[in-house]
């Protein structure tokens, strides 16, 4: 395996997502039914949905293509590209339309798309301005910007940053990636030239980790909050914070 390391660069995080790759679906997927990756992947979908449903939608490090596949139910077209080919590999699997490319170099031309979406990516890019200029080049005036942050004001923040690394493959753990935390509050202050703020999702309120809905009742508990909270005052306590931006 390609010597680890968390320096942020395109070459470091192409590694460790190729060495994620292998057992990235292990929880998620078909595995997740119903469960805590299944709820994260429809709240996050469904918020493409809104913006891009009909519509050409673009997602910035796809991954293994599994939310990219529910957005190509509902938009006229969906493409993604990712950094790693091991991750691409199962994107293409699924008969999905992706390209190898980095979130901070977009091989499209100006106003390419209507919506420009990336979860649980721009975390680990240190040049998140770049990343997020890019994603707005490529929209359409009118279009929409989704970029999903971590959001260091949520129970999920204090989790990560408390408890040991998780591990992702043998001999590498998150230890290994560059991550970033990014408050509501700076979320706004990252907004791209020539856009403007239109609000957020919050995703992962009120769960305190994936185990909590491993059981039906956990399931059905906090399946049910979440959808209730992810557009109101509490989004901004989500782990995962999702900004949503308006190309001018």
């Amino acid at each position: 395996m390609t010597r680890l390391d968390a320096s942020g660069t395109d070459d470091a995080n192409r590694a460790y997502y190729d060495a994620f790759s292998a057992r990235y679906e292990a929880e998620r997927g078909e595995a997740s039914r119903g469960g805590y990756h299944d709820l994260v992947d429809e709240l996050e979908s469904g918020l493409v949905a809104r913006y891009g449903a009909g519509r050409e939608v673009l997602e910035v490090g796809c991954g293994t293509g599994l939310v990219l596949t529910r957005i190509a139910r509902v938009a006229r077209r969906a493409t993604g590209v990712d950094l790693s080919p091991g991750m691409l590999e199962k994107a293409r699997a699924r008969g999905l339309d992706v390209q190898l490319a980095s979130a901070t170099t977009l091989p499209f031309p100006d106003a390419t798309f209507d919506v420009a979406c990336s979860f649980k990516v721009l975390a680990h890019v240190p040049d998140i301005d770049r990343a997020l200029s890019e994603m707005a080049r490529v929209v359409r005036p009118g279009g929409h910007v989704l970029a999903e942050l971590y959001n260091p004001w949520s129970l999920r923040g204090l989790v990560k940053r408390t408890l040991p690394a998780g591990r992702i493959a043998e001999g590498a753990d998150e230890s290994h990636v560059y991550t970033r935390w990014d408050s509501p509050r700076a979320a706004r202050r990252l907004t791209p030239v020539g856009c403007r703020w239109v609000g957020a999702r919050g995703i992962r309120i009120v769960t305190p980790a994936a185990l909590a809905m491993k059981g039906s009742l956990g399931r059905r508990v906090f399946s049910s909050l979440e959808r209730r909270l992810c557009d109101g005052p509490l989004a901004a306590f989500g782990g995962f914070y999702i900004a949503i931006w308006q190309r001018r």
